[in-house]
């Protein structure tokens, strides 16, 4: 296609750029801590899927590396590769299969969003990010198991653990505290969340993960670095996804207009167009554990054992050969007018792809569905961004809504 054709067939301006996240992604500061990193960075769509769906590499992402030097026994499922890791996740999808979710999970999703919303309504105004956290906190501690605690102060006690923010560079006094602030809130959340679920489960278990995992003769301390693995995983990021999607709906009346008229798989597909153009988790980083040699471009590229790859999953979604034309616009019909499902690296790939890809995604839609049906609500205050070195992407703060 030409330069003119691609115009058409873009109505505005081919290379506008809709992403609210893009300039803090592309700051001078996010570029240093990316580049910090090393290594070989991939942003092809094909190759970064090519490798995630082959063997030789191992988890380099989330702390992976340091995690494996501290821990003793089982690694949590987010750090296993090989047997060890297809077997857990083979034995935990039960909890996280698209039909479960509907069946188990979805009376929760709603009766949330309802006091949620309720709770707006008769207040008038109400902050998103809290909101979005309480509900994906909520959601995941059904699946997880830690359901004998306040949802409310497991909330508070995690959004102060993985909110990582600083946009700047940390200065020594400020790593110290930090350090010790995480320290605090992870024996916070221990003692307050994880150990009363665990002596709930000893004692009733039920169809969860923590149970699963004292089926399998975890230790406290290997079942609370699972909780971790499973709180930023399926609560942090989460809550961020929420507020992004709910700021592009209030901004954009039309869209708005359709993700309500239209029905929950159509409601979906718009969150996931979304998600394509704003991941929250914005790079996945693996190291290669033998030579890889992969297919680029007709040729055979070989890449050294001990490598580490910087999988930019903000370029992978934007390639134009995955994406199509104006890979950088939302476009809910995206797919439909490609004729052919989008390629997304947004829930990752390969066998560490999120298993919560589901969960995510539906109570997403519950809870903007049930927000947006408020007459006369409105986004009062837009969110802040600040960047978080952990996930690689955007974390949103005091987003205002009022109603009235």
């Amino acid at each position: 296609m030409n330069r003119s054709q691609a115009v058409e067939a873009c109505p505005y301006q081919h290379d506008a750029d809709e992403r609210k996240s893009a300039e803090l992604a592309n700051s001078s500061e996010a570029r240093i801590k990316r580049l910090a990193g090393g290594g070989v960075k991939v942003e092809s769509f094909t190759l970064m899927r090519q490798i995630l769906r082959g063997g030789g590499i191992r988890q380099a992402g989330f702390m992976a590396e340091e995690v494996g030097r501290a821990i003793q026994g089982s690694a949590p499922v987010l750090f296993q590769e090989g047997e060890a890791h297809q077997k857990q996740r083979a034995a935990t999808a039960r909890f996280f299969a698209p039909r479960v979710v509907t069946s188990r999970y979805r009376e929760v999703m709603n009766e949330l969003s309802e006091r949620l919303m309720t709770k707006l309504e008769n207040t008038g105004r109400g902050d998103l990010a809290a909101m979005s956290l309480e509900m994906a906190v909520a959601v995941a501690a059904e699946i997880v198991g830690l359901t004998n605690s306040s949802i409310s102060g497991m909330s508070k006690r995690l959004d102060s653990f993985f909110t990582r923010g600083a946009t700047r560079r940390p200065g020594a006094i400020e790593r110290v505290r930090n350090f010790f602030r995480n320290q605090t809130g992870l024996v916070a959340f221990y003692w307050m969340d994880v150990k009363p679920a665990i002596r709930a489960r000893r004692r009733n278990p039920k169809e969860d993960v923590i149970s699963h995992l004292l089926q399998q003769g975890y230790t406290d301390a290997q079942i609370l670095t699972e909780c971790m693995t499973y709180g930023a995983a399926g609560m942090a990021t989460t809550r961020e996804f929420i507020v992004m999607a709910a700021w592009h709906l209030f901004e954009r009346p039309a869209l708005r207009a359709a993700f309500v008229a239209t029905d929950e798989a159509g409601r979906i597909a718009i969150l996931e167009e979304v998600l394509r153009l704003e991941p929250v988790v914005g790079a996945l980083y693996r190291r290669t554990q033998e030579e890889l040699h992969i297919e680029k471009d007709g040729r055979t590229v070989t890449i050294p054992a001990g490598t580490l790859l910087d999988l930019d999953i903000r370029a992978a979604n934007s390639d134009p050969a995955a994406a199509g034309e104006c890979p950088h616009r939302l476009k809910p019909d995206r797919a439909e007018s490609m004729g052919k499902p989008i390629g997304t690296m947004s829930f990752g790939d390969g066998n560490h792809r999120c298993p919560g890809a589901a969960v995510a995604l539906q109570e997403s839609a519950i809870f903007l569905d049930r927000l947006l049906r408020i007459p006369s609500v409105r986004m009062a205050k837009a969110p802040t961004q600040e960047w978080n070195t952990l996930t690689v992407g955007y974390e949103l703060r005091d987003a205002i809504v009022t109603v009235g």
